[in-house]
């Protein structure tokens, strides 16, 4: 296994949509255990494999307070959502020490595959179902940031291009 390089806002490639997997062998077994190794490291609750420039819809999620639920979504697709939303305090690890609220649908359904290929539907809700549209926007090019105002995004770009300035 191996801890992977996480893209960070506002690096282009976090934007690119995400192509189906087509089949679930061992290198995407193997994306998913270092996907699953970078998540723990870094700490966070929840990864798409475009944070870590491979562009396949892979999704790597663990929202327990004991961090080994590991779930598994290849090609996840929301296939219903409430009409009720929620707004939640969203992080990401593309944005380190970036926080704000984001209103989303409360519940979600959604289809996936495991890491064995095998189709499952899950229903969702409260956190896990944050994370999970959370990380399939990233499959589908978009950051968390963008559901903010133009403001707070300019804000948040300069902050980030900085903090990239001063690490370089």
């Amino acid at each position: 296994m191996a801890v992977l390089s996480i893209l960070r806002y506002p690096d282009p490639r976090l934007h690119r949509v995400a192509e189906p997997v087509r089949e679930v062998d061992e290198s995407i077994r193997q994306l998913v255990r270092d996907m699953a190794e970078t998540m723990y490291e870094a700490p966070g609750i929840g990864l798409a494999a475009t944070q870590v420039d491979v562009h396949l819809r892979v999704v790597v999620i663990d929202v327990s307070e004991s961090k080994n639920e590991l779930q598994v979504f290849i090609n996840p697709e929301i296939v219903a959502s409430s009409v009720e939303c929620k707004t939640y305090e969203e992080g990401c690890l593309s944005v380190p020490g970036i926080y704000d609220d984001v209103e989303r649908p409360e519940r979600v359904t959604v289809k996936a595959l495991d890491q064995h290929g095998q189709a499952f539907t899950l229903e969702a809700d409260g956190l896990l179902a944050v994370c999970i549209q959370h990380e399939i926007d990233h499959l589908n090019g978009r950051v968390f940031v963008q559901y903010l105002s133009r403001l707070k995004q300019g804000r948040i770009k300069t902050k980030m291009l900085k903090a990239e300035r001063s690490a370089a």
